[in-house]
């Protein structure tokens, strides 16, 4: 895994996946008795406040994830005759109402990660991992094989100091044990969904003398940037400013 540039690994049993709100895993891979679990530490670039450099760190490392998942995949199928699926990251996403436009993900890294043993909850509702804290994102990859376990990390690792609380711009975690995803989502993604539906109407509203002014804007430049980019984050304070870890 290290020669892939994976910086750590955790096996867990899909029966012990347990998230409340993604669909099952059966409902995706019927066979799948398995998750191989992969972490990646963030980049320092998540601590700049050019949020376009905090953004190409996590860009640059979501394609390195992508590929890691990929390849581990192929590999089972290839080499193991093993059938496997890798899991999304990000985009695509079940965009209908029930699945809140995209705020339900197909399959959760964090929940997959916890049954995996790579580490537990902490107060700003990410996983935390042992060595990299909150920064560290997930990739799974399913597979019908029945692999033996990591066993649960059961060290609490958030030193409960409130920093992400505090440090939160958007006051999403104002409430304990919960993440408020619309404060989340208006103030870490501005150029979102939400932002792009508030311009067109402003546009549709506007006089006809007013819309090239509006094009031409710094604001739509930016929607128009985000909709290639997909999850363009403003905001990486709730990792970035966590203790935990090196």
């Amino acid at each position: 895994m290290t020669g892939l540039g994976v910086d750590d690994v955790g096996i867990g049993a899909v029966s012990d996946y347990k998230s409340s709100l993604s669909p099952k895993i059966e409902t995706i891979f019927p066979q799948a008795k398995s998750m191989i679990v992969m972490a990646f530490k963030e980049l320092s670039n998540c601590e700049s406040e050019n949020k376009r450099i905090a953004m190409s760190g996590r860009m640059d490392l979501m394609e390195l994830m992508k590929s890691c998942n990929y390849k581990l995949a192929r590999f089972l199928e290839r080499e193991a005759s093993c059938k496997a699926m890798s899991t999304p990251l990000s985009y695509p996403l079940n965009m209908s109402r029930e699945a809140r436009y995209g705020l339900v993900a197909d399959f959760s890294q964090s929940h997959a990660a916890i049954a995996a043993g790579l580490g537990n909850w902490g107060s700003n509702n990410l996983a935390l991992h042992p060595k990299f804290g909150a920064r560290v994102l997930f990739a799974t990859v399913l597979c019908e094989a029945q692999l033996p376990p990591d066993p649960p990390f059961t060290e609490d690792l958030c030193l409960k100091c409130d920093v992400c609380v505090e440090g939160c711009s958007g006051h999403a975690l104002d409430e304990e044990g919960k993440t408020d995803e619309m404060k989340c989502m208006k103030h870490s993604q501005p150029f979102g969904i939400g932002a792009n539906m508030l311009f067109w109407g402003k546009f549709m509203s506007a006089a006809p003398e007013e819309w090239e002014k509006m094009i031409t804007s710094s604001e739509y430049m930016s929607l128009y940037q985000s909709q290639m980019i997909g999850f363009q984050y403003f905001c990486f304070h709730c990792l970035a400013k966590c203790p935990v870890g090196d």
